[in-house]
């Protein structure tokens, strides 16, 4: 099929550019995606990464936000070949004392175990639980006035805290724990804002629609999306590296899912002066380490709960995590890393041979790092789980360095497509009415430099649609 002047190009071909084509292909405009590598996916690609029979998630493995999202919600995930694999124990968060924190669908079954901060944390969770639709439909996607002001004002007050002053409503280690390693997910200090937020969000995802895994690999995602836009009549062209807006077939609308630095390599000629530098400053966060291995037998985990957990927080108290945070935070390499694994096959067996398992985990480092942390972690995971390192047949592991050359959105290693701390949540990448648009009608920017951030929502995409249809595909 030929690729000449389509309604609208997407660069990039992760969950947002595919959201973007596919939205702007429901609209009846015809789009042409490109994508640099041989694989479509971006953060979505699953491979044999170890041994062959063992499916390794390249980047994104556990997809909460998957089911959050109103734009996912939109597609027909199951007739795509997308199936959901739930584990019994949302996450857990091992303790040295032998017990774990365990987060369960259930808000009271959860914080039964919290002691005398049951209360507090059923008082903090159960208003937003049951008010999930109006939160997520507020929360992912860019600045505006709220259509629910004292929903978003009770969210908000905790929210815009840091996740140390959060925990300090609870007086017990477990709550406390609980937060600080959800936290840990937004790749800040746990002292800044709003570091509370994304704890609250994450817990609130795992009380609602839960923290599954894609039966067979993450891939499955980028594939059953690819099918969909094809069957739209949209188009996909792969092997195509663009370093100049020249080589795109001529477009209305060139929508990119890339971040400042590949935007202004490529479009900034067209673009002003002004717009330019300010996406030059655009900052970019820490970077991660990461390693995937294949184990002959499931991880020999202390707390029982573990074994049913498909996501496990490793770092111990709210204090330990905070002081390798800081330090990571400082441009330093923590000794005790603060730890984010998956263990897939325990909700998706068909990830490795019969009797064995597949695992995922990474901690971070500054920004492009060339550290091997295989010691640190796996004496991590060895504190809470003795004799891991006995059930191990192979590793795959990639430094921060590493990471930005499979995929250049990831600056540095930053797999969240840049800072996420407060002002950037929202004026990623420049503060604009509409941070999808850009000051030249036929540009757009589609990519997790864009609110809501990262994770597999298609959110960015999908708004970035909705504004050049609004603009140049009008």
């Amino acid at each position: 099929m030929s690729a000449s002047a389509p309604d609208a190009v997407v660069v990039g071909s992760g969950p947002n550019g595919l959201a973007a084509a596919i939205e702007l292909a429901r609209a009846g405009r015809s789009v042409v995606v490109y994508e640099a590598a041989t694989e479509i996916g971006g953060g979505t690609r699953t491979d044999e990464l170890t041994e062959p029979g063992f499916l390794h998630d390249v980047c994104s493995t556990v997809h909460p936000l998957l089911l959050a999202s109103p734009f996912f919600q939109s597609l027909p995930l199951d007739e795509l070949g997308v199936e959901l694999a739930h584990p019994e124990v949302q996450f857990a968060h091992p303790l040295d004392d032998g017990t774990a924190v365990e987060v369960h669908r259930s808000v009271e079954r959860t914080a039964a175990a919290f002691g005398r901060d049951s209360r507090a944390y059923i008082r903090l969770m159960r208003p937003l639980v049951d008010r999930v639709g109006d939160l997520m439909e507020a929360t992912l996607g860019p600045f505006q006035l709220p259509k629910h002001p004292l929903l978003m004002a009770r969210f908000g007050l905790n929210a815009i805290r840091s996740a140390e002053g959060l925990a300090k409503r609870f007086h017990t280690t477990q709550p406390r724990s609980l937060i600080a390693g959800a936290a840990a997910h937004s790749m800040l200090p746990l002292d800044r804002s709003p570091t509370a937020g994304v704890a609250m969000v994450l817990v609130l995802l795992a009380h609602t629609v839960g923290w599954p895994m894609v039966r067979g690999g993450s891939g499955r995602i980028a594939e059953g999306m690819a099918s969909y836009l094809t069957s739209l009549g949209g188009q996909i062209v792969t092997d195509t590296p663009i370093a100049a807006l020249e080589e795109l077939p001529e477009a209305r609308a060139v929508l990119f899912d890339l971040t400042p630095k590949q935007i202004v390599e490529i479009a900034g000629r067209r673009l002003p002066a002004r717009y330019v530098k300010a996406l030059r400053r655009y900052r970019y966060g820490a970077g991660v380490f990461k390693i995937d291995w294949a184990l002959n037998e499931p991880v020999p985990w202390r707390a029982e709960a573990c074994r049913r957990a498909g996501t496990v927080h490793i770092g111990g108290t709210l204090e330990e995590i905070t002081a390798a945070e800081a330090t990571m935070g400082r441009g330093e390499h923590a000794p005790a890393p603060y730890v984010l694994l998956a263990q897939q096959s325990v909700a998706d067996p068909s990830r490795a041979p019969e009797g064995k398992q597949t695992l995922w985990a990474y901690c971070h480092v500054p920004s492009g790092s060339t550290k091997d942390m295989t010691l640190e972690i796996e004496s991590q995971i060895e504190r809470f789980a003795p004799g891991f390192r006995d059930v191990i047949a192979a590793r795959a592991t990639s430094n921060a360095q590493e990471i930005e050359a499979y995929n250049a959105n990831y600056v540095g290693g930053d797999i969240n497509g840049g800072m996420q701390d407060l002002w950037q949540h929202f004026t990623r990448p420049v503060a604009r009415w509409s941070p999808y648009t850009t000051p030249d009608d036929g540009i757009y920017i589609c990519s997790s430099a864009t609110p809501p951030g990262g994770g597999v929502h298609g959110m960015c995409g999908y708004h970035a649609a909705r504004a050049a249809l609004k603009k140049a595909l009008r």
